[in-house]
């Protein structure tokens, strides 16, 4: 019996090519990303060549910072180095848009560690995925005094900040949490900058 032969299939088109690698944005399917792809092409080529540009020049010179982890062009970012900040004082965020919701709310001078996650045993995700011996390391050079977890109110954000409180209470840092003002089950990056002040200063030991 003769099988029948496989078409072969066609090459993606750019304009295909765009469309997919548009859905790698979070919260972009298939119909938004085919959108964007096409209003770039209609209507702005310019707008398309400069995001081409800024992405791949961003892909290319972005690195994470030595000391917090966080985003940065340079070995060590600016916060880290200055000199205004309170080296004694680390705030553990789960990600760089929480960092700078922290900045937002304008009521912290100290340092941060990003720690790019939290623990999620179900998806693999363990304390060397998001990198607690550089935590470890950073939180114990003998500068630092107090540990403030900041790490978001959902179930992965609360056991998280109980590992790395335990373990920082092991090595006799004072260990502090968020107040409550931040919602259960919320993500800092949409709390409002006033609820995320006073839960700053009403953090409790933990």
């Amino acid at each position: 019996m003769n099988e029948r032969p496989v078409p072969a299939q066609e090459p993606l088109s750019s304009l295909d090519g765009l469309t997919r690698a548009l859905r790698c944005l979070p919260g972009v399917g298939p119909k938004a990303a085919q959108r964007m792809a096409l209003h770039l092409m209609q209507h702005d080529r310019d707008g398309a060549r400069a995001l081409g540009r800024a992405l791949s020049r961003a892909a290319e010179v972005i690195r994470h910072c030595a000391r917090c982890n966080t985003f940065t062009e340079d070995t060590i970012c600016a916060m880290c180095r200055s000199p205004r900040r309170d080296p004694s004082l680390l705030c553990v965020v789960e990600t760089p848009a929480d960092l700078l919701m922290v900045e937002h709310a304008q009521a912290y001078q100290g340092l941060y560690f990003v720690l790019m996650g939290r623990l999620s045993p179900l998806d693999g995700i363990g304390p060397k995925e998001i990198r607690l011996d550089r935590l470890l390391k950073r939180a114990t050079d003998g500068v630092v005094r107090e540990v403030i977890l900041a790490t978001n109110f959902t179930n992965e954000g609360e056991a998280t900040a109980h590992y790395i409180g335990e373990l920082m209470a092991a090595r006799g840092l004072t260990v502090t949490r968020l107040a409550r003002g931040v919602p259960v089950g919320g993500e800092l990056e949409y709390v409002d900058p006033g609820t995320l002040a006073q839960a700053l200063r009403e953090r409790r030991p933990i």
